[in-house]
């Protein structure tokens, strides 16, 4: 029974480790490429039944982006929101500093960590109580 168990905890501790590896370098790839995004107060307007908003980025230049499926849902009613724009780019905007898969798979890699450190310690537990 402790030979089994042993094997258990080992493959999810390589199971744990690994997969936190794999995952946290793939949330750092996500966090690059979501590029910079930047803070703004921005008009919303409402016609026709399309959502529109507009702002003014950093440089002066006057933009504007259609809000579809939730971010307009969220909008609905609403003449001012604060949002965040894609620096560099014309037509990007989202209500959110970061993505929120990139925080999903952060978790992801934190929880897989957690499950790896767990399995490595009882297997130092029945290393030392030595259950045979």
């Amino acid at each position: 029974m402790a030979d089994t168990l042993d094997v258990i905890l080992e493959v999810f501790t390589w199971v744990g480790f690994g997969a936190a590896a794999l995952l946290g370098v793939i949330a750092v790839a996500m966090w690059a490429a979501d590029g910079s995004w930047l803070p703004a107060d921005a008009y919303v307007d409402h016609e026709d039944g399309v959502t529109t908003v507009r702002w003014f980025d950093a440089d002066g230049d006057a933009n504007s982006a259609p809000a579809v499926g939730a971010v307009a849902a969220t909008l609905a009613g609403v003449d001012r929101a604060s949002i965040w724009y894609r620096h560099g780019w014309h037509g990007r905007m989202r209500l959110t500093p970061h993505a929120p898969d990139v925080r999903r798979v952060g978790w992801a890699a934190l929880v897989l960590l957690g499950v790896g450190v767990l399995a490595f310690a009882a297997s130092w537990v029945l290393l030392f109580l030595d259950v045979s």
